[in-house]
């Protein structure tokens, strides 16, 4: 019988060593992607007064944490790749922790907003109801959750080094209202293009 904690324990490994080893390529091959579509629909839905204390679960190199600070916002990066981890800290100058996206220690109640784009694909379906009431957790009362995942019709597994699930609406809204989310919207990206070109599920989530 394969042993799941092994299981769990590859799909971090070798997923986060894809990252790594490609680390400048990546920071490069996505430092221009125009993401400020998902960064307002985040913003619109919080209710708090500003400025707003944010987690970018998954930053990455940094590029959205800057996007932030710069609309005058707090936001903390979390990141599973040592070198990203390295990289936000330097490019945005904001907190960030390296943290397993299956092995987190999130600090309760503690934010307005997460802001989670292109990475809880990454979290196997089996695990998503923890790694989302964790989030829910982390969220305070009334906060808000954004997502955006690459969409398919709930394909899991490896995909050319990492692992990834690729959740259509109806499976996702599934796992986000079972974790106690109330949906507030969702899109498809990129905008502008037939529903076929649209690879992106975005939506947006509420404690």
């Amino acid at each position: 019988m394969t042993d799941p904690v092994q299981n769990i324990k590859r799909v971090s490994e070798t997923t986060l060593g894809y990252y790594r080893q490609r680390a400048e390529s990546f920071r490069e091959g996505t430092r221009d992607h125009d993401v400020t579509q998902n960064i307002a629909a985040l913003l619109r839905h919080i209710a708090a007064e500003p400025p707003y204390r944010i987690l970018d679960f998954g930053c990455g190199p940094g590029r959205d944490l800057k996007a932030f600070v710069k609309l005058g916002h707090i936001p903390v990066g979390l990141d599973g790749t040592e070198s990203f981890v390295a990289m936000a800290r330097a490019e945005s100058g904001c907190e960030v922790w390296q943290q397993d996206f299956l092995n987190l220690d999130l600090p309760d109640a503690s934010f307005d907003g997460v802001f989670a784009n292109a990475s809880l694909f990454h979290v196997p379906t089996a695990l998503l109801p923890q790694v989302l009431g964790q989030l829910r957790a982390t969220l305070k009362p009334g906060g808000v959750l954004f997502s955006s995942n690459p969409r398919g019709h709930n394909e899991e597994g490896w995909n050319a080094g990492r692992y990834g699930v690729y959740h259509d609406l109806e499976s996702w809204r599934a796992v986000m209202v079972a974790a106690g989310f109330l949906e507030l919207e969702h899109y498809y990206r990129p905008a502008g293009l037939p529903r076929e070109q649209q690879h992106w599920l975005a939506s947006v989530w509420r404690r």
